[in-house]
């Protein structure tokens, strides 16, 4: 099985069309038709099922989608890792909020320290994160969550403070308890994290059901929620490493809740010591001597 037959599948399989994965990869019909028999072939089963409306995906083409990604990543992987043997760069991945606010601080700290290497952050979704590490696309994860996997290693290295966070004018006081604030209009995120479940939980605890508050906006990311609570729309729960920088501008009150924690943790993940390499073994040792409050 070639690697380019299977990137060429792929394709094919998101944009459901030959003839356009032809015309965008600069190759004729016929040929990229004979690649994807070659690969059949190869398989031994059929992938597509063909008509004049396009292609779609047989059961046993599902199936070799679902492993298509992984494979693809991590060829690609091994041909940058080849590229990178005379200057090892170390591949880290964290849930969105944990890259975006918490780990380039960090990861600075960790470069004046090891000035040689090289570190690429991306943000990436926890269960991916985790298989990713598992693959080697990654060497060293961060999330929300300890790793189910045995193969893999998950230790608790930062705690990530969360705040309540309201426009000026609310005039909120620096701590205040849960219940004084839940008549208040609420921005949140859409996806699952784990700060909406420990909010969950908190107003479990004092009888409230989440579906109870008044949620105005669901958004896609931190940075929308803060756009809102700046210009006076309600309040939000976000991790204090978000707005820390926001502080001087006066724009945003921080409150801390007294009576409940939402505060969390964040693991790094790894694979066992003795299949990694020694610039990540470094990373990983010093990274755990910064402190569980990286960047206050």
């Amino acid at each position: 099985m070639h690697i380019e037959s299977l990137k060429y599948f792929q394709q094919i399989a998101k944009i459901k069309s030959i003839s356009k994965v032809a015309n965008r990869s600069h190759i004729s019909q016929p040929a990229l038709s004979q690649q994807i028999q070659k690969l059949e072939d190869s398989l031994g089963k059929q992938l597509f099922i063909r008509s004049n409306r396009g292609v779609k995906l047989t059961n046993s083409g599902e199936v070799v989608l679902k492993y298509a990604d992984n494979i693809i990543r991590i060829y690609n992987k091994m041909l940058s890792d080849l590229e990178e043997q005379e200057n090892r760069e170390i591949k880290i991945e964290g849930e969105y909020t944990i890259a975006t606010y918490c780990l380039p601080c960090a990861i600075l700290n960790m470069k004046f320290k090891f000035p040689n290497h090289k570190y690429n952050l991306i943000a990436a979704a926890s269960d991916q994160i985790e298989q990713d590490v598992l693959s080697d696309i990654c060497e060293v994860g961060f999330t929300t969550n300890s790793v189910s996997e045995k193969a893999l290693i998950s230790e608790n290295v930062i705690n990530e403070k969360v705040v309540l966070i309201s426009p000026a004018a609310f005039n909120l006081p620096d701590k205040i308890e849960l219940s004084e604030v839940l008549d208040y209009k609420f921005i949140i995120l859409k996806e699952d994290c784990i700060i909406k479940e420990k909010f969950k939980d908190a107003l479990a605890d004092l009888g409230f059901n989440f579906n109870q508050i008044n949620i105005i906006a669901r958004l896609d990311s931190t940075e929308a929620v803060k756009t809102l609570v700046r210009k006076g729309y309600g309040v939000a729960f976000v991790p204090y490493n978000s707005v820390r920088d926001d502080l001087d501008l006066h724009e945003l009150k921080v409150s801390r809740i007294k009576d409940y924690s939402l505060d969390y943790d964040i693991y790094m993940i790894s694979k066992k010591a003795e299949l990694l390499t020694d610039e990540v073994k470094d990373f990983i040792n010093n990274f755990k001597k910064l402190g569980k409050h990286i960047c206050y």
